[in-house]
């Protein structure tokens, strides 16, 4: 079986041809950085209309470069949810119109579904059962996985995604769009012990998160301090750990509840290299180990989205002529693939 995958839930356009025999044939990804740069953040509308002008080229790229037409093609693949909604909606219009249009099934695929099976594209794949932290710019949970579309959240962020607080704190720093990344290199430079920042929600029980007070504590330093290169440092550094810590004790308690010994890391913020670091330091002495997809699958594609969609398509769901968008949509309501 041959899909594309279609992903355009926020301000990257991502089209993947995947088979089930061959694997990955092609991948191509249109990022919309530099068009929100000077608005410091995803302006929705524009998002949209670029993954309209680039959608259909990227498609036909993506075809080319996996030597493949129409007639190979078994089904497609869109992102159905979550999202911004104008973006879904361009990426379900065009998925769903090609279906019709050549006369193959097509499915709608939960973004974060996609995050959470992208290590599965890697030769080192887990294998179920598994925890799985998925670390993003608009998500942060943890999750149950017992196969697709067995999930149960065990924890999830009840204000801001850690994305988001990297990207917050960023801005806060008088750094560019897009923060996180540069918020982690600016980490790099940063001494250590040089602050002492707290670990949101780790002296209570429970696996939920919360970085907006941490974003708060960061503002409170930032303003106390001196405005120089090296305290700037060392203040990203300090956050960086506290983020990637509270990560790393929230992944503990959900692996020792659980029992399991494999734990995956997705998403955006799983290209951090100290949060890569610290989990397979945690997971070697745990005696388990971590899988996270390559850096360019950690951020969004259309490969995670092809390949998902594939396991739905391959168990019989498919999407009826109707389109639609989910900008919100609960992990666990998904039904299980046997």
């Amino acid at each position: 079986m041959r899909v594309i995958g279609i992903e355009t839930s926020c301000d990257e356009t991502g089209i993947a041809v995947y088979d089930d025999k061959l694997g990955l044939m092609s991948h191509v990804l249109y990022s919309q950085v530099k068009l929100h740069a000077d608005y410091g953040g995803v302006v929705p509308e524009l998002a949209s209309r670029d993954h309209v002008r680039k959608i259909v080229p990227l498609i036909k790229q993506a075809l080319a470069k996996a030597n493949s037409s129409l007639e190979n093609i078994d089904g497609i693949a869109y992102t159905k949810g979550p999202g911004l909604i104008g973006a879904l909606l361009v990426g379900a219009c065009v998925g769903r119109s090609l279906a019709y249009a050549w006369n193959k099934p097509a499915v709608g695929v939960h973004h974060m579904e996609g995050h959470l099976l992208a290590p599965m594209l890697e030769d080192d794949a887990p294998e179920f059962p598994f925890i799985a932290l998925l670390v993003s710019g608009g998500h942060s949970m943890l999750v149950q996985v017992e196969g697709i579309g067995r999930y149960q959240v065990l924890g999830e962020s009840v204000d801001d995604a850690a994305g988001e607080a990297f990207d917050k704190t960023a801005k806060l720093m008088g750094l560019d769009y897009p923060g996180g990344p540069r918020l982690a290199k600016l980490a790099q430079q940063g001494l250590p012990a040089g602050y002492k920042f707290p670990r949101p929600m780790t002296d209570r029980p429970g696996l939920d998160f919360s970085f907006s007070g941490l974003k708060t504590f960061t503002a409170n330093t930032i303003a106390a301090e001196p405005d120089d290169q090296q305290t700037r440092a060392n203040i990203a550094r300090a956050f960086e750990e506290a983020v990637v810590d509270t990560l790393a004790i929230k992944c503990k308690r959900a692996l020792k509840q659980t029992g399991y010994k494999r734990l995956v890391i997705a998403g955006g913020v799983s290209a951090n290299t100290r949060l890569r670091e610290s989990l397979a330091e945690m997971m070697t002495n745990l005696g388990g180990k971590v899988y996270y997809p390559r850096g360019e699958f950690c951020t969004d594609n259309g490969a995670m989205i092809a390949y998902a969609g594939l396991q739905r398509l391959r168990a019989g769901q498919i999407e009826p002529l109707s389109v639609k968008g989910q900008p919100r949509w609960p992990l666990d309501t998904l039904p299980a693939v046997d």
